[in-house]
């Protein structure tokens, strides 16, 4: 393939997987079907599969340049603050960010898609899985570092207190998609905040 085709063809596959990024944190990668993804970037149906293969392969994409996105808003800034407690804050108030800043026009991708296939087994569930499952080690890496340094009370412990994090920022988006404007994230980032204020 001529070298100037092999770009076109990687700006069409990336094309495409950002437009089905943004249409499933919206309406869930179920309803991104071919023809609509054809319609709205001017190509042709097999223009669309063609770099994949397969829906479930165009859906897989999706999930990994959601997780990718994901990881450079709320991982990536602060990757470089120190261990424990400091970090520990500081991914929260990214990933509130985050959502505050509606990187994703449906709300986080990840959480949308985690309810849609939550119960369907398969290979995007397993991908979605695995990203939430390497997530809530992150969060609780840093608990336990917490922790271990009395910045942190001993309770809930690291596993409990990475999954009531988690659940917070769940709830705050999911409500924000529910009912809008800016209270729900406000009141679950006042919830986050206060658990990580027990101190040891």
């Amino acid at each position: 393939m001529p070298r100037n085709s092999r770009a076109e063809a990687a700006r069409t596959r990336s094309a495409v997987v950002a437009r089905a990024v943004d249409l499933g944190s919206a309406a869930g990668l179920e309803a991104v079907s071919i023809g609509r993804l054809a319609d709205e970037l001017g190509l042709s149906k097999s223009g669309v599969i063609g770099p994949f293969g397969s829906k479930e392969e165009l859906h897989l994409a999706a999930v990994q340049a959601a997780s990718e996105r994901f990881r450079a808003e709320v991982w990536d800034p602060v990757a470089d603050q120190p261990p424990g407690l400091p970090r520990l804050v500081a991914i929260v108030d990214a990933w509130f960010s985050y959502l505050e800043r509606d990187v994703f026009p449906g709300g986080c991708f990840l959480s949308a898609a985690s309810l849609e296939f939550d119960d369907r087994p398969g290979a995007v569930r397993d991908a979605i899985a695995a990203a939430w499952t390497y997530w809530l080690a992150v969060l609780e890496r840093e608990a336990a570092t917490a922790q271990e340094r009395g910045e942190l009370s001993g309770e809930p412990g690291p596993c409990q207190l990475a999954f009531q994090l988690n659940a917070y920022v769940m709830a705050g988006n999911w409500a924000k998609q529910l009912f809008g404007g800016s209270a729900p994230l406000a009141g679950a980032r006042a919830a986050a905040q206060q658990l990580l204020t027990q101190r040891g």
